[in-house]
């Protein structure tokens, strides 16, 4: 066969020094690259996510978490299904395992990592206030679930600037620890909170009533013993039947009637609680500390709720609002 090629010794210098000096760059550029991205990037292991039970939720702010979490990363998932007696089982395998660190969704998740796993960082996700629950063993974190109460009551001053009076309805065993930061920081943005305790969901209509006729709006909290299946519909009826905004904390409850809700989204929370779990490994921060609120949160505004109500909302303030029903 013959070729088609010029002679080194008949190629002119114009051709055949950049051509060669082009080929080396490129080589020296693979090298490099292969360096960077290739075998020599280390692993950054094995994290097990061990979740309560297979709910959207769980999935979604999983979904988020591995979205930021280290890069190189393998995972290992575990669903407890509901069970404590076999998230302690899964708790114990992982404690022989070569398990990086383990993400804890849900409570029963992080009740049965802390008592089986003393070494392994622990970074737990959708719980409803920690540290009711102690989830504070030395070698744990995680992030919150709730939007803390000074961060609320400012934007509610700043939606709200005329209101004075906010009522709030809790069960004092599963939310008396948010109501006690509510209380500390009420007053600092100028709010008067008006407090009205309920032991059952029996007692939940009587305390509304008296909670209407006093206040000028109704706060909620995820609250499970005052809002079930059955008080949600009650409670907003109610309180929209006597011109009372309701403030909730989902956007579900701004579309059920609610006049404003602040919330924090699934996969925001798994996105946030991914990047903790990637400065932990990275030895940026240290454990103990203290879980995290999520930085961004969502308000939702139900538009039909407002124009009843003949409320409006300081115009500079609408760029802030992230849906309106």
């Amino acid at each position: 066969m013959t070729r088609n090629t010029v002679p080194p010794e008949s190629a002119s210098s114009s051709f055949r020094f950049p051509h060669l000096f082009a080929k080396a760059w490129v080589g020296i550029g693979l090298a490099m690259l292969w360096h960077l991205a290739g075998p020599d990037t280390p692993d950054a292991g094995e994290i097990a996510i061990l979740k309560s039970a297979d709910l959207p939720a769980y999935n979604q702010a999983i979904d988020g978490f591995k979205s930021t979490a280290p890069p190189n990363t393998t995972y290992t998932e575990y669903d407890l299904r509901g069970d404590p007696a076999l998230g302690a089982k899964i708790a114990r395998k992982l404690k022989a395992s070569d398990t990086t660190l383990v993400l804890a969704v849900g409570l029963k998740a992080a009740q049965a990592a802390q008592a089986e796993l003393v070494t392994v960082p622990i970074v737990y996700m959708m719980i409803l206030n920690p540290s009711k629950h102690r989830l504070t063993a030395l070698n744990m974190t995680g992030t919150l679930l709730e939007i803390p109460a000074e961060r609320q009551l400012k934007i509610l001053r700043a939606l709200l600037p005329t209101l004075p009076r906010l009522g709030m309805l809790f069960d004092e065993q599963t939310s008396g620890v948010l109501i006690a930061d509510a209380v500390r920081q009420a007053a600092a943005q100028g709010f008067q909170l008006q407090l009205f305790p309920v032991r059952s969901e029996k007692e939940v209509p009587q305390q509304l009533r008296a909670l209407l006729a006093t206040s000028d709006a109704l706060w909620l909290t995820p609250d499970s013993t005052v809002l079930t299946a059955e008080s949600v519909r009650f409670i907003l009826d109610t309180a929209l039947a006597r011109h009372i905004p309701v403030i909730g904390f989902s956007p579900e409850l701004t579309r059920l009637g609610a006049l404003l809700s602040l919330s924090v989204s699934y996969d925001e929370i798994g996105r946030e609680t991914g990047r903790l779990a990637k400065r932990l490994l990275e030895g940026e921060r240290k454990l103990p500390m203290k879980p995290l609120p999520i930085e961004r949160f969502t308000i939702t505004v139900n538009q039909k709720t407002a124009n009843f109500l003949g409320l409006s909302f300081p115009e500079d303030l609408e760029r802030v609002i992230d849906e309106k029903y």
